[in-house]
């Protein structure tokens, strides 16, 4: 797969963080109908959306180079301004970020939480698709008919036939968000 989608000017368009960007949006714009369905205060959104994201963020890399821990060490600035996040630092640090919001602002949390939550899982799914494109956290060797190649990846093997673990993960994910939808309308 290829990662850098398209150039516009200097600035290249990667995939990985397209779709990280494609749901954060989503989740954003579908927790504001829901918002806006239930009669709550969905301008509160976009701070809680805005802390939520940058914390989540500095949590993702953070968690990295606590994982990554002998990468860090070995090159401290790389870790930090380079390739590298773990999903449950962001998911972590961004729920704490909207905790905090919501108890400064004097919002219900849960009610926030509980709003969010389906289209926080539709996000991660678009999430996964970015990992797929970028060729990173990849699935094992297989023979298998569904293994897929990577031939211009920075992280994956190249050349060599790999469980899609992205791209498995992503359908996950958006079946969970489906299910969500689903259940909260009961």
């Amino acid at each position: 797969m290829h990662n850098n989608l398209f150039s516009i000017g200097p600035f290249i368009v990667r995939g990985y963080g397209l779709m990280i960007a494609i749901g954060i949006l989503s989740a954003l714009f579908i927790s504001e109908a829901r918002a806006k369905k239930r009669n709550m205060n969905s301008d509160a959104l976009y701070p809680i959306a805005f802390f939520s994201v940058i914390f989540g963020f500095i949590s993702a890399k953070l968690l990295f180079c606590i994982v990554e821990w002998k990468t860090f060490i070995a090159a401290p600035l790389d870790a930090l301004t380079g390739n590298g996040f773990v999903v449950y630092g962001g998911i972590i640090g961004g729920v704490i970020a909207a905790y905090v919001y919501c108890r400064i602002k004097k919002l219900q949390f849960v009610d926030y939480f509980d709003l969010v939550l389906p289209a926080v899982a539709l996000a991660q799914g678009f999430g996964r698709i970015g990992c797929f494109l970028a060729g990173c956290c990849y699935g094992r060797e297989t023979d298998s008919i569904l293994g897929i190649m990577f031939t211009h990846s920075d992280f994956a093997p190249n050349g060599v036939k790999l469980i899609p673990t992205q791209l498995i993960s992503s359908i996950g994910m958006f079946l969970i968000a489906g299910f969500l939808f689903w259940y909260v309308r009961k």
